[in-house]
């Protein structure tokens, strides 16, 4: 986003979230996150899920 010259601000904006949910979410504060936010955080950067998200397998014992 940076190298866009883009800030969080922006993309609050433009995915109409506040600044304080956004910042939950790229600070992995969240358990979870709506398709509809995800898909509009991904149309507004111009990328796909894939690109932003990271699968990490959990250690927690069955």
């Amino acid at each position: 986003m940076v190298e866009r010259g883009r800030s969080l601000n922006w993309l609050a904006d433009r995915v109409g979230i506040t600044n304080v949910n956004l910042s939950k979410i790229k600070n992995n504060h969240v358990t979870a996150i709506r398709f509809s936010t995800l898909a509009a955080i991904c149309e507004a950067l111009d990328c796909r899920p894939g690109d932003i998200l990271d699968y990490v397998e959990d250690d927690t014992p069955e």
